[in-house]
C-alpha cells in the first residue's frame, strides 16, 4: 500500500480538505476519495512514498521479483492479480513503490513492457525486451524464468571480478595510512634530534620526506581540496563520452585486469544474447540491446557495425570475425550455431565457458597481485626506514668520528 496526499473538495460544504490516503495506485486512491463524498482536487504520492524511488534496488529484489511472478502466471493467474501479490510479499519498499506504480499502469490500459520501461533504473532494456517479447509470443512466463536466470549469473560474475577488487584495495589503504602516520609523526621527530646539533645536514631522502611532512601538516587542507577536486573530475569525466571510451578501453588492456574484464564482457554478451535470443527476440534487436548491457562503448560500438553489416546480408560471425573487441571463440562459436540452427545452444556454451574462464582469471590475479603488492609495499618500507635511519646512522658515525679524534 501507497500514502497519497490529496486535495479535495467537500460535495455539500464546499469546503476544501486536506489529508492522506492509503491505496494500491492513484484510481484507488481516487475512488476512496468519492466514497468520503470528497471530489478530489490533487492527489499526490507523499514524501515518505516518493522517497523510495531514491533507494536502491537489489539484483535479489529483482530476481525475486522475475520469479515470483513467472510462478503466479504459469499457475494462471491474471496480471494485475500477479503483480498485487508479489507486491505484497516483496520486503523492499522502493520495490513495493515501483510494482504498485505498474500496477496502476498496467490497469489503465498500458502494455506490461511499457510500464516497465518508465522505470529503466530498475528494469533496464534486456529486461523490457524480453517481457514485451513474452507478451508477443505468449510466453510471458518463461520468459521472467528466463531474466531471473540471466540475472543470477550477470551478478554472480559482477560479484566476483569486485572480490577480486577488494584485496589489492584493502592492501593500498593500509599502505597509504602507515605511510601518512610515518610523514606525520614520526619523522618530524627524526628532526627536532638534529635541530640543536650545528652542522649536521640530513640526507636527501629525509629532507624530501620532511618537505612532505611540512606540506601536509601545515596545508592539510590544500590535500583535502585536490584528493576531493580530482575525485570529481575523474567522476565527470569517466562518465563523459571521451573519459569513458579512455575508461573502457583501459579496463580492457591494462594488465593484469584487461584479460579478465575482457572475458567478463564476453560471459555478459554471451548470457544476454542467449536469452534474447531464446525469447525470440530478432537478431538485429539482440546485438542493440546486447550492446547495451555489455556497458563497454567500444564493444558497443563493434556490435553497432555487426549489425550494419547483418542488414546487409553478412552472417554474424563474419561480421565479428578479426574484430580486436572481440575474443575469437565469439565468433566461431556463433559460426558453429549459424550452420547447424542452434544459436541460442552455442552462445549458451560460451557463457558457461566465460563464466568458467572469469573464475580461473580472478584466480590468477590473485597470485600474481600478492607478490607484486609485497614487493611495492618492501620499497615504500624501505624508503621510510631509511628516511628515518640514515640520519641516525650519520649521527652514530660522526659522534664516534669525533671521539676517535
Amino acid at each position: 500500500m501507497l500514502t497519497y496526499t490529496y486535495e479535495a473538495r467537500n460535495t455539500v460544504t464546499g469546503q476544501r480538505v486536506k489529508a492522506e490516503v492509503q491505496a494500491d495506485n492513484e484510481q484507488t486512491a481516487a475512488k476512496l476519495i468519492k466514497e468520503q463524498g470528497l471530489t478530489p482536487l490533487s492527489i499526490k504520492l507523499s514524501r515518505q512514498a516518493f522517497s523510495g524511488y531514491f533507494k536502491r534496488i537489489s539484483t535479489k529484489d529483482k530476481v525475486m521479483f522475475s520469479r515470483q511472478l513467472a510462478t503466479l502466471i504459469n499457475a494462471g493467474l491474471p496480471l494485475v492479480q500477479s503483480l498485487r501479490n508479489v507486491g505484497q510479499q516483496t520486503t523492499s519498499k522502493p520495490m513495493r513503490v515501483v510494482i504498485n506504480n505498474v500496477i496502476s499502469d498496467v490497469e489503465s490500459g498500458k502494455a506490461f513492457s511499457q510500464a516497465l520501461s518508465k522505470h529503466p533504473k530498475v528494469f533496464n532494456r534486456v529486461f523490457v525486451s524480453l517481457v514485451a517479447a513474452g507478451e508477443t509470443s505468449g510466453t510471458l512466463d518463461t520468459g521472467l524464468e528466463r531474466l531471473a536466470d540471466q540475472q543470477e549469473k550477470d551478478a554472480d560474475v559482477i560479484s566476483k571480478v569486485r572480490g577480486a577488487m577488494i584485496y589489492p584495495a584493502i592492501v593500498l589503504l593500509v599502505m597509504i595510512a602507515v605511510v601518512g602516520f610515518m610523514i606525520v609523526k614520526v619523522l618530524p621527530q627524526v628532526q627536532s634530534i638534529y635541530a640543536g646539533l650545528p652542522g649536521v645536514s640530513l640526507p636527501l631522502p629525509t629532507r624530501v620526506m620532511l618537505g612532505i611532512s611540512h606540506f601536509i601538516t601545515n596545508y592539510w587542507w590544500i590535500v583535502i581540496i585536490i584528493i576531493v577536486f580530482l575525485i570529481v573530475a575523474f567522476t565527470r569525466i569517466s562518465r563523459s563520452i571521451a573519459g569513458k571510451k579512455i575508461v573502457d578501453k583501459v579496463k580492457m588492456r591494462s594488465w593484469p585486469f584487461g584479460p579478465l574484464f575482457m572475458k567478463m564482457y564476453m560471459a555478459r554478451f554471451a548470457r544476454t544474447g542467449t536469452t534474447l535470443v531464446a525469447s525470440g527476440v530478432p537478431l538485429l534487436q539482440v546485438l542493440e540491446i546486447t550492446g547495451d548491457a555489455v556497458d563497454n562503448v567500444h564493444i558497443s560500438k563493434s556490435l553497432k557495425l555487426a549489425a550494419d553489416k547483418v542488414k546487409g546480408g553478412k552472417a554474424l560471425s563474419d561480421s565479428l570475425a578479426n574484430d580486436p573487441n572481440f575474443l575469437e571463440l565469439i565468433p566461431n562459436m556463433i559460426k558453429i550455431g549459424e550452420q547447424s540452427g542452434s544459436l541460442e545452444t552455442m552462445l549458451d556454451k560460451a557463457a558457461s565457458y566465460f563464466e568458467k574462464e572469469v573464475d580461473n582469471e580472478i584466480k590468477t590475479i590473485s597470485t600474481i597481485i600478492e607478490p607484486v603488492l609485497m614487493v611495492i609495499m618492501g620499497a615504500v618500507a624501505l624508503t621510510i626506514v631509511a628516511a628515518v635511519l640514515l640520519p641516525i646512522y650519520g649521527l652514530v658515525n660522526q659522534s664516534g668520528f669525533t671521539n676517535n679524534i
